[in-house]
């Protein structure tokens, strides 16, 4: 992609299926969280449905190229909040604005559904993606635990 080239941002289609897979496939293995192929499945038809789970597209030249997935719940101090659950961009594609554009449109969506705050989280470890967190967002401090309840 040229810097040029802009970057287009809709909502995930059928026909996305097989890029988004590689990126999901991409998405997983940076966070080392095997995934089975039915988890996979299950989860593109939740986007596709649309109702709970959310997803949009970055597009170049027609092709995805990034994704983001989200979702509003209730908040005991807001009537609703959204949480961006996942950002993944091609890493050949990095650093030219592709993610900042589906955050962007994350917090579009937001702001239409009436959401009081938006927030994500990411790992520690994640650098790069923290550089362009920490232009674009707060960080606030919080540090996630997570109680296993599967055995």
């Amino acid at each position: 992609m040229s810097p040029n080239t802009p970057v287009q941002v809709s909502p995930l289609q059928a026909s996305d299926h097989a890029d988004w897979l590689r990126l999901a496939q991409g998405y997983k293995a940076f966070y080392e969280s095997p995934t089975s192929d039915e988890t996979y499945a299950i989860a593109w038809q939740k986007l596709m449905v649309g109702d709970a789970v959310h997803g949009l597209g970055a597009r170049v030249d027609g092709r995805l190229v990034g994704f983001t997935h989200y979702l509003f719940h209730a908040s005991t101090w807001a009537p609703s909040v959204c949480y961006l659950q996942d950002l993944f961009v091609d890493e050949s594609l990095r650093g030219q604005g592709t993610a900042s554009a589906l955050i962007e449109a994350v917090a579009q969506a937001s702001r239409a559904a009436g959401a009081q705050r938006l927030y994500w989280l990411t790992q520690t470890h994640n650098a790069r993606a923290r550089r362009l967190y920490d232009r674009v967002a707060q960080f606030q401090g919080f540090i996630r635990y997570e109680y296993p309840l599967l055995a």
